[in-house]
């Protein structure tokens, strides 16, 4: 192990770091957002939106994020619609993700009780009110693992952005790699790399997960 190698290429790993950190983070927010919105769709049973939902759950998750990506970097051009490798990037990992977080969502709405809905409805609450002051926050309480476990998750899959020629930890490391031939110490800081960003919401994610538990919040 050269440590001169890795004190010289230490620059190029922190400035693709930050990059993929902003993306892998905007791509999160974006399926979070979206994965609401389509569990909200299929849980008041809208029509004909419910249809699309299913399709686009079924659709995402069931197909590669390296394919989704090719046919947004490569594909829409065909028909006149481009994006650059970062918007790219956040757009795929948000579609894919928010299929994910949509049944995240789902599930974690269907575990609470109806009688507290139906309770909170007695009080003269709104169907509005009762969903995001009553059911979401249990909702989200009952889906802890699974929603820490998809942001890992998600946050791992942005190894797969040097496809699309973004200068992402992975490219970086293909990069040297293919240039210098230094294998071991590339991969190896390639790795801590990759522990420096995912150990924290793992231990993060444990904590407030232990936190709720001994709270024994939405029971």
């Amino acid at each position: 192990m050269n440590w001169s190698v890795i004190e010289r290429y230490l620059p190029l790993y922190e400035k693709a770091t930050l990059l993929t950190l902003e993306i892998g983070w905007l791509g999160v927010f974006l399926s979070i957002a979206l994965g609401l919105l389509v569990a909200m769709i299929v849980h008041y049973r809208v029509p004909v939106l419910r249809q699309i939902a299913k399709v686009y759950i079924e659709l995402f998750r069931n197909t590669p994020l390296l394919i989704q990506l090719f046919f947004i970097y490569f594909g829409l051009p065909k028909v006149g619609i481009s994006f650059s490798p970062e918007v790219c990037g956040v757009m795929g990992l948000g579609l894919l993700g928010g299929s994910y977080m949509a049944e995240t969502f789902r599930s974690g709405i269907e575990a609470v009780d109806k009688i507290q809905y139906e309770t909170a409805l007695s009080l003269g609450m709104s169907k509005t009110q009762v969903m995001f002051h009553v059911v979401l926050p249990q909702a989200v309480t009952y889906s802890t693992p699974a929603f820490v476990a998809n942001i890992i998750f998600l946050l791992k899959e942005t190894s797969v952005f040097s496809a699309i020629s973004l200068m992402d930890l992975m490219f970086t490391a293909k990069d040297l790699i293919g240039l210098y031939y230094k294998t071991a110490e590339c991969l190896t800081m390639l790795v801590v790399f990759y522990l420096l960003i995912l150990l924290p919401v793992s231990i993060i994610g444990s904590i407030v997960e232990r936190r709720l538990s001994y709270a024994s919040f939405g029971d």
